[in-house]
């Protein structure tokens, strides 16, 4: 009836947990994703619950991401490079 997605954030390029290479535009890219799924097989029901994420500014920035595409589908520009892209 619903995706239920525990968000971490741990898995950014800059988290000092991680240790990997995601950015916030590659968790808007994961959300794009997620959310079509919701679309598909619930009518779009779509829960997002915050998990993990230890660098405060790649946080919000992901968050941010992933809060956009959930209001309005599109990956945001957050003004990173396309080198920093996923």
């Amino acid at each position: 009836e619903l995706v239920l997605v525990s968000a971490g954030y741990d898995a950014h390029k800059d988290d000092p947990v991680g240790q990997m290479k995601m950015t916030a535009h590659g968790f808007g890219r994961l959300t794009q994703i997620v959310r079509q799924i919701a679309v598909d097989c619930c009518k779009g029901a779509l829960v997002a619950v915050l998990e993990g994420g230890y660098n405060p500014l790649a946080l919000a920035q992901s968050v941010l991401a992933t809060i956009q595409v959930i209001m309005n589908g599109d990956t945001p520009s957050l003004g990173v490079d396309a080198g920093d892209r996923l």
